[in-house]
């Protein structure tokens, strides 16, 4: 496994595993950070887990972070009944909060399908609300409409060919290196050729974490069958959007009229990245954070 760029900074912030019973669904979660500094929640993009944040966690000391891995991914456990739709997701994150013992102000952040995932359960409201809302790459409008329409349809004939082929051959397909390898390499915007060389093994290793071909399948059909504008005029907490100049799933267009959709949003562009901010551009994303956050609420290592 190719070493991260981030790994000095992120073995300066102490960091514990924990796991939870959600309603049903254990679930691992991770804590960063002193126990007694502002909290973050994360929550990551689809067939991710809580590795592919920890380049933004290197960047925030100052904060306790709560960064889940979804259930379906990762190491947490899949839905026992329910399908992996918006309803499950939005109902076990409002239990997780609870579960956590988060009760005091805190700061929610998504990044790509779970920028979905957190809107949706901020507008249908949270038994503990958050103080403010951060959305890193949103999916601004709908996956199957405009000029990337077709690669969208393409990766939903990818997903029901895995599902109805039996088993074994199945998740083959669906862990198929080759597959993760030109999608990787689509994403990835930047020039270093390092940094490409890992953001690749990070794909290599942790995109393929998944419980079951239908947690998959059922993960993406909500992916593409939700966005962000459904619900931004419902959500009354400050909100920012990191958008990406060069994003391949949701154009910059978008991500601008998605700004007006919200009561109160201020939208922020990364230039010469794409869907990858977290990995690529994790600083610049950071910065934008804190700025949002004000620094007021920060320490004084936070803000060196």
């Amino acid at each position: 496994m190719i070493a991260s760029p981030y790994a000095e900074q992120l073995a300066r912030i102490p960091v514990s595993e924990h796991r939870l019973d959600v309603d049903g669904t254990e679930t691992s979660w991770w804590e960063y950070g002193p126990a007694d500094a502002p909290v973050l929640v994360l929550v990551h993009g689809f067939r991710g887990d809580h590795h592919g944040l920890e380049p933004v966690v290197a960047q925030l000391p100052g904060f306790r972070i709560i960064s889940p891995d979804l259930p379906g991914f990762g190491a947490s456990d899949t839905f026992a009944s329910d399908p992996h739709d918006l309803d499950a997701y939005t109902a076990w994150l409002d239990a997780f909060i609870s579960g956590v013992g988060i009760q005091g102000p805190y700061t929610l952040l998504g990044h790509s399908f779970g920028s979905i995932v957190t809107s949706a359960a901020v507008a249908r409201g949270l038994a503990v609300p958050p103080e403010r809302l951060i959305l890193v790459n949103p999916i601004g409008a709908p996956a199957l409409e405009g000029p990337r329409g077709v690669m969208t349809r393409l990766a939903v004939l990818y997903y029901r060919a895995a599902a109805a082929l039996p088993e074994r051959p199945g998740f083959a397909l669906l862990r198929n290196g080759a597959v993760v390898r030109v999608m990787s390499v689509t994403m990835a915007k930047t020039k270093s050729k390092p940094l490409r060389r890992w953001i690749h093994d990070q794909h290599d290793t942790y995109f393929s974490a998944f419980g079951t071909r239908d947690s998959v399948l059922e993960g993406f059909t909500t992916s593409v069958s939700h966005d962000v504008s459904e619900v931004a005029a419902d959500i009354r907490v400050p909100t920012l959007l990191v958008a990406a100049e060069r994003d391949d799933v949701t154009p910059l267009s978008a991500q601008q009229r998605l700004a007006t959709l919200f009561p109160d949003a201020r939208l922020e562009v990364i230039p010469e990245v794409g869907h990858l901010i977290h990995y690529e551009t994790p600083q610049a994303a950071a910065a934008m954070i804190l700025d949002f956050l004000g620094s007021d609420h920060l320490d004084s290592e936070a803000r060196a």
